[in-house]
């Protein structure tokens, strides 16, 4: 039986590592986490008190603590690519001024290990770990599986709702689609519920995909011409860091 305190504190952590050591607010949290302020509060004291999270003033926020590092000896998980991807984002965020992510598949979701967010007040927020499915990085990160892994992925997982993803609701459409998004070597995703766009595209390192790079941004400003330009500095900026990687 999971313990709901210990999930809430493992996803404020998780923000936290996100930030790369810029702070996030208790208001951050208790929105992204949908969590009451007051129980976020709580919890945050108990990881401050333990040293896995440090209190910067009373109202800038928080970030990871010296006892989260304590718990390797190793570099972080990925930091070749996030030192690689580092600058590239930045810039890309920058020309954009539209969030950026850097995903990973880990325990069958989409895992951030980097992200750099836009200037904008409104943005959307996105957890540390997603459903494949719904994220055009998830997506993505799917077209590049192994014949074998991608079975072991359905069989465990299942096959995307079609309110999800319609297109790829039968096992036959679903690899028609991951095709498909490999020719094309990027993805864009459209959730209408969330009025939210997505695009990705592959890092390769060595003939082999290693992560995704995308881009997430509310519908309204995403019109025709954005969407051009999202879609070409996206590709030339995941080339970049693919060539980074290789030296």
């Amino acid at each position: 039986m999971m313990i709901k305190v210990l999930i809430k504190a493992f996803d404020i952590l998780e923000l936290a590592a996100q930030r790369n050591g810029e702070t996030i607010s208790l208001t951050e949290i208790s929105d992204i986490l949908q969590l009451n302020q007051a129980t976020a509060a709580n919890i945050n004291k108990t990881l401050v008190a333990r040293g896995y999270l440090e209190q910067v003033g009373k109202k800038k926020g928080y970030r990871l603590g010296p006892a989260a590092y304590r718990l390797t000896n190793e570099e972080a998980y990925g930091m070749d690519l996030v030192n690689a991807a580092r600058m590239e984002m930045e810039a890309l965020t920058a020309k954009l001024n539209e969030s950026c992510l850097l995903g990973v598949l880990r325990n069958n979701k989409r895992y951030i290990i980097h992200q750099v967010n836009s200037g904008h007040e409104i943005q959307v927020q996105s957890p540390a770990d997603r459903d494949v499915y719904e994220t055009a990085s998830g997506r993505l990160l799917m077209a590049y599986l192994t014949e074998k892994e991608l079975e072991h992925f359905v069989a465990h997982n299942g096959l995307p709702r079609p309110s999800l993803w319609e297109e790829a609701a039968t096992m036959e459409a679903f690899k028609t689609a991951l095709h498909e998004i490999r020719e094309k070597g990027i993805v864009l995703t459209h959730l209408k519920d969330r009025h939210v766009k997505g695009f990705a595209v592959p890092i390769f390192s060595h003939d082999k995909v290693v992560a995704s790079l995308s881009v997430f941004l509310p519908e309204y400003r995403c019109n025709a011409t954005q969407q051009k330009e999202i879609m070409q500095s996206l590709k030339a900026a995941g080339l970049q860091i693919g060539s980074k990687l290789r030296g």
